[in-house]
């Protein structure tokens, strides 16, 4: 799996990754299962909010070849803020419009 990694960028502040790096490490939360060595690609955030720039930097993601999308969990669960990202269905979309069919979208990460 050659994973890319988009976070919120209201959290950078406050999370440097560790809990996604460590779940990708330990093959926890969305990556139990996973049998293939993992290869991050690339950790970066959406451009803030409404997350308009997601589809430039999946973009780039994919060119450097990322085969998985994952939004960390901050996206969607709004950890460590304790606020969701509103824009998060609609950045999904994006996202899955972007990749194409052959790219696997995950919702989060731990």
């Amino acid at each position: 799996m050659k994973l890319a990694i988009i976070r919120c960028m209201q959290t950078e502040d406050f999370c440097p990754g560790t809990s996604d790096f460590k779940a990708i490490q330990n093959k926890t939360g969305v990556f139990e299962g996973v049998e293939e060595d993992i290869q991050l690609i690339g950790f970066t955030n959406c451009g803030g909010c409404p997350g308009k720039k997601v589809v430039l930097r999946v973009r780039e993601l994919l060119k450097r070849g990322a085969d998985t999308i994952a939004f960390a969990t901050c996206i969607q669960k709004g950890a460590p803020i304790g606020y969701p990202c509103p824009f998060a269905g609609k950045m999904k979309a994006l996202v899955e419009k972007e990749a194409g069919e052959g790219v696997k979208i995950l919702d989060y990460t731990h």
